[in-house]
């Protein structure tokens, strides 16, 4: 029988977004795929001083002795995978969701049980595609340790733990700047409307892109004024301007589903041309009709 312990580690654990859906596509393809990035992970995971523990399905726990290597772990898995799949089709990428915790397990042979395990694993489970989740007691050992940016995502609530767990969202390649204040709440949550604006917060690389599009725009507007023959001509531009601009923000944001909301955001699109060039019929009600229809097919096929 094996022996019973508790330890202090740190829980890193994975799984693949939407993996139903992909095996549903191509069982075969997806386990190789499947197979080709836990290879790479596990040889990141031991080159980081971590040992994986258990993998089931497509899920993967590992534990570290050190926490900032278990977060540089991460970022290194994250940057690996968003290169391999940088090649294969938007709808056949496999996208790890990570979370990572810093906790008391029981140790049971080469097993890890225990509240640490199960708050990662639900912090997991709140990271966007291709993200990084940790909790509060990483946070403390690594925010001024690993070249990242942190969000503030508030407590989660997670079975058998009386208070939520304060949790951040690790922004890969946004430097090290912080989007939590210096002195942030223990545990308190964000009101509603603070956390919102929050969310909404584009990294500093989102806001130049944003700033050019704007003063493009308003280049396109003065000249339009400064030439005026009687047409607005600018709208066209500066509608697919703003298109562009909602579609880039869409790639950040975690209040509604991703793929969702750019169908939303492409037959507002739609609707805008249709205004701009009104001549009595609605036709812009087709292309929505059939965005609707890609989008109730995707939400029906999903996990």
């Amino acid at each position: 029988m094996s022996e019973t312990r508790r330890k202090l580690t740190t829980i890193f654990c994975a799984d693949v977004q939407d993996y139903t859906r992909l095996m549903g596509a191509d069982e075969e393809g997806t386990l190789a795929t499947l197979k080709r990035c836990r290879e790479a992970m596990g040889h990141l995971i031991e080159s980081h001083g971590g040992r994986v523990v258990n993998t089931w399905g497509d899920g993967l726990i590992a534990d570290f002795p050190s926490v900032v290597e278990a977060v540089r772990a991460a970022v290194d898995t994250q940057n690996e995978l968003a290169g391999f799949n940088a090649g294969r089709p938007s709808d056949g990428r496999m996208l790890f969701r990570i979370g990572i915790n810093l906790g008391d397990v029981i140790v049971e042979g080469d097993d890890i049980y225990g509240d640490g395990v199960n708050i990662a694993a639900r912090l997991q489970t709140s990271a966007a595609p291709g993200g990084i989740v940790i909790s509060s007691t990483v946070y403390d050992q690594v925010r001024n340790k690993v070249a990242v940016g942190f969000e503030f995502l508030g407590p989660l609530v997670v079975k058998n733990v009386e208070e939520g767990v304060p949790s951040y969202a690790v922004r890969i390649g946004g430097g090290s700047e912080e989007a939590a204040p210096a002195e942030r709440p223990a545990a308190r949550p964000l009101p509603v409307a603070a956390a919102a604006v929050d969310a909404a917060r584009p990294v500093p690389g989102k806001r130049r892109l944003f700033a050019v599009l704007g003063v493009i725009a308003a280049v396109l507007i003065g000249i339009n004024l400064l030439s005026w023959q009687g047409v607005f001509w600018a709208r066209f531009p500066v509608l697919v301007l703003a298109v562009v601009a909602a579609l880039i923000w869409n790639r950040g944001q975690t209040w509604f589903d991703r793929k969702s909301a750019a169908f939303a955001i492409v037959a507002l699109g739609i609707i805008g041309i249709n205004l701009f060039t009104w001549e009595g019929r609605f036709w812009a009600v087709w292309p929505m009709l059939g965005l609707a229809a890609a989008a109730g097919l995707r939400w029906s096929l999903r996990r």
